[in-house]
């Protein structure tokens, strides 16, 4: 449990990490402002989250589940709000990566336990 700090800092890295994403998109290649600041605000709170993170949990480790579930959470984020659609092969990609990160946290000696 001495590591639960750095689960919940890599948390909170994630969930800015998938506001700023979203709010890139709506940015509209930073044409409009408050997406714009959103963005920024978002991605510097979430790589100072992810530093923290970096105390207890090795980069490797924290990285890919950063983007593990970065990735499926802004893939529902883009099918609630941007209507995109993904394909079988896509889907099958991203259990696989979702698989990964599971077989990281459960299985490796290299992740923070």
């Amino acid at each position: 449990m001495r590591d639960a700090p750095g689960y919940l800092w890599l948390a909170f890295a994630i969930v800015s990490e998938v506001i700023g994403t979203s709010a890139l998109k709506a940015s509209q290649e930073f044409t409009r402002p408050l997406p714009s600041l959103i963005t920024a605000a978002a991605f510097l709170c979430a790589f100072y989250c992810l530093s923290l993170t970096l105390r207890t949990i090795p980069v490797g480790v924290a990285y890919a589940i950063w983007s593990g579930v970065g990735i499926v959470l802004i893939s529902l984020i883009a099918f609630a709000l941007f209507g995109q659609r993904l394909d079988a092969p896509a889907l099958a990609g991203m259990a696989l990566i979702v698989a990964g990160v599971l077989v990281i946290n459960l299985f490796s000696k290299s992740a923070a336990h």
